[in-house]
């Protein structure tokens, strides 16, 4: 546990510190990503988005398991 907890820490910060150039990739703007506008009303759920990190996750934590 203690292991994975600082990987976790460890990937948050590199991402915190890679934010300016991680925020320009299409994330969250996938196929699949429902997003409705409307005046004075906006709802996104992000649902291609959460299978692909849902599955890269799961493909990362079966490998790091092994």
């Amino acid at each position: 546990m203690q292991r994975f907890l600082i990987a976790t820490g460890s990937l948050l910060l590199l991402a915190g510190l890679l934010w300016p150039w991680l925020s320009k990739l299409p994330w969250g703007r996938l196929p699949g990503d429902i997003a409705i506008e409307r005046e004075g009303f906006s709802f996104y759920f992000p649902l291609g988005t959460s299978l692909l990190v849902s599955g890269l996750l799961s493909l990362l934590l079966w490998w790091w398991r092994r």
